[in-house]
């Protein structure tokens, strides 16, 4: 690929660049820099769906590069994705039992009861589509009241901080099969290349920082037909998960913090069962950064199609590793769609100069 320098060009990206800033400040004397609290705050979903495909979890920088990306995902995403990969890796976190998760919604589409009971926490499944125009006109004042007002409704309650996990009834009545244990190092995305077949650490960590809208529309692909999941939701989970660390002087693991994820199991249809053994359902698994039930439900169904293909000959693109999560990753995808804006000069010039001349070696009146 060829590019061609042009007269003029430095001044005209500084332009184009200037411009833009302008357009975030078009409002002039009258408008008011969104702040980075209120973008984690009053765009939460935005936000979370930003930490989770940049794969970094930073609240303040992710509400930063939505801020400077004029709310553009996928820009917002590279942007901190650029940033993670400048800082140095300090410390690697044990494996952390999402069972410690400190949960503010919890739902199970599998049974009615469950242990610990249904958590809706805040969610618009069960609200009207409907446009609330009274925020057009939503002062101060109006803003402030609604926390209060909830505050003030809400009675105190004794809830858990945990919950034991649904799956763990499923295996005690033999449904599921046990965990397999954990061996090895998991596959490290950021630093080694994907060769297939990969492992499903790989493929897991692949979807963990996926694009949402590419991963809900190969998902919906194998829901459609393409593909033999039908999943139920054994659990979906949102809440805090502690982040454990080694002490640097003791080595004795110390909670350095915690982050806000989303954790959906979904079981399906059993297969068949190895020779003398019961058959059992399959499970898949999603999480991510933030809280995004679209994605974890996606990746779920993912992970669980992936393990069909695994297993032998893909019958369907939802359940072939390399179709699935070479196609995924929304920065690479941007990165190859926006690429066709830069300058093409001599590739087209020389499609255009093998054109003109099969047009003239062709002989008038044949097709």
């Amino acid at each position: 690929m060829g590019y061609v320098a042009i007269k003029g060009g430095g001044k005209a990206i500084a332009g184009a660049e200037a411009l833009l800033d302008y357009l975030r400040t078009e409002q002039g004397e009258t408008g008011l820099p969104l702040d980075t609290h209120t973008i984690e705050t009053q765009l939460r979903y935005l936000h979370s769906r930003v930490m989770s495909e940049g794969g970094l979890y930073h609240p303040t920088l992710a509400a930063l590069a939505i801020k400077q990306s004029l709310g553009d995902t996928l820009e917002a995403a590279f942007a901190l994705r650029a940033f993670r990969s400048t800082q140095p890796r300090l410390l690697e976190s044990p494996l952390l039992d999402t069972r410690n998760l400190r949960v503010v919604r919890r739902i199970s589409s599998a049974f009615k009861d469950i242990p610990g009971g249904q958590m809706l926490g805040a969610t618009t499944d069960y609200a009207l589509r409907l446009l609330k125009m009274q925020l057009l006109d939503e002062s101060p004042e109006q803003f402030r009241a609604i926390a209060k007002a909830w505050l003030a409704d809400t009675p105190q309650t004794d809830i858990p901080d945990t919950f034991p996990k649904v799956l763990d009834a499923l295996r005690a009545e033999g449904l599921l099969p046990e965990p397999q244990p954990t061996t090895g190092t998991p596959f490290d995305i950021t630093r080694e290349p994907l060769v297939f077949p990969v492992p499903r650490s790989a493929a897991l960590s692949t979807l963990a920082r996926g694009e949402t809208g590419s991963l809900l529309a190969i998902a919906y692909s194998n829901m459609r037909g393409y593909g033999d999941v039908h999943p139920t939701v054994a659990e979906l989970r949102v809440g805090y998960l502690p982040v454990l660390l080694p002490h640097p002087i003791s080595g004795e693991l110390i909670e350095a913090g915690e982050v806000l994820i989303t954790e959906c199991e979904v079981v399906a249809m059993y297969g068949k069962a190895e020779k003398g053994q019961k058959p059992t359902f399959t499970l898949g698994y999603g999480a991510c950064f933030g809280h995004n039930e679209v994605k974890a439900i996606s990746m779920a169904i993912l992970d669980r199609a992936l393990q069909n293909g695994q297993a032998g000959k893909p019958q369907n693109p939802s359940e072939d590793p390399e179709f699935v999560l070479l196609h995924v990753d929304g920065i690479d995808s941007m990165g190859f769609c926006t690429h066709y804006k830069m300058p093409h000069y001599v590739t087209f010039q020389s499609d255009m100069d093998r054109l003109r001349t099969t047009q003239q070696q062709q002989p008038e009146g044949k097709a």
